[in-house]
């Protein structure tokens, strides 16, 4: 009985086993063969998933549900707030502090989702501000703060776009893309190869955004915000410290980027490291969070 054929039988009857025990959902257990035939050399995750769909479906599915997994825990709320305390509270640092923090989120989380976290916190800090200025009487920097609150807005609408450019999980364009490409001229677009194209354009873009929006469009001569800080504080005192659960979401997010990021190098420990692709890694970072309790 060929190596293969035992491995085969290895992987059913886990499957059988899982189906039978339920020690993870039923649906988590049938995508066991696009992480694990690839990953032992059965077949290439091509192939394992031709009966469902095109792998870089899997690919898209496995960055949805560690996405998914971010917002449950709220990680990726607790990494704007930090990413916002660090840039600062001035005006103009305030907007390049929440689109940073959005365009980095939207790599990895749906633009849309990004933005609806995000805007809250936006209007937080504009309806504490005007209630600043209101009590103090500075109705001469109303219109600076009118301004804040459309740069606040449209630059996290932006960023988001921006961000979701720099990775192939971005937004579904770059995967259906992707998708095209190596259907139509057989030309494959790896995680990293993406990388390489679509960080520098969101670099380069962002600055140039923020530095548009900030002193062409709407610029906020004169305005002072004493209490941003306080905001963010807020929110960071609410979400309190991490949680177990949490930090389990964050390592393997960490480890899945790191595997698309370096995969060239971890598959050589693979039997056969053409068989792994980005999608046999998005899901096996999508059943450990299963997996895991």
């Amino acid at each position: 009985m060929p190596q293969e054929a035992k491995q085969v039988a290895a992987i059913a009857a886990l499957m059988a086993i899982w189906w039978m025990c339920e020690p993870v959902p039923i649906p988590v257990t049938s995508l066991l063969p696009i992480a694990l035939f690839p990953l032992f050399g059965v077949m290439p995750t091509s192939e394992a998933t031709a009966p469902f769909a095109n792998h870089l479906i899997f690919l898209f599915m496995g960055g949805f549900i560690i996405a998914l997994a971010l917002q449950r825990w709220n990680f990726h709320r607790r990494i704007a707030l930090y990413i916002i305390r660090f840039i600062g509270f001035s005006p103009k640092r305030l907007v390049f502090g929440f689109m940073l923090a959005t365009a980095l989120l939207s790599a990895f989380v749906s633009n849309t989702a990004t933005t609806v976290m995000m805007m809250p916190i936006g209007l937080a800090v504009i309806l504490q501000a005007k209630a600043e200025f209101s009590q103090t009487g500075q109705s001469r920097e109303h219109s600076a703060l009118d301004a804040l609150g459309l740069n606040l807005m449209l630059g996290i609408a932006y960023a988001a776009s921006i961000g979701g450019v720099a990775t192939l999980i971005g937004t579904p364009p770059n995967t259906v893309l992707a998708g095209y490409l190596a259907t139509t001229y057989n030309y494959e677009i790896t995680f990293s190869s993406w990388l390489k194209v679509g960080l520098p354009l969101s670099i380069t873009f962002l600055p140039l955004i923020w530095w548009w929006l900030t002193h062409v469009a709407n610029p906020m001569p004169g305005l002072n915000l004493h209490r941003g800080s306080d905001i963010i504080q807020k929110e960071l005192k609410e979400i309190g410290p991490m949680s177990l659960g949490e930090r389990w979401t964050a390592t393997v997010f960490g480890l899945t980027a790191m595997g698309w990021i370096f995969r060239s190098s971890l598959t050589s420990l693979c039997p056969d490291p053409k068989m792994i692709s980005d999608a046999t890694i998005a899901m096996l970072g999508a059943l450990l969070l299963c997996i895991i309790p």
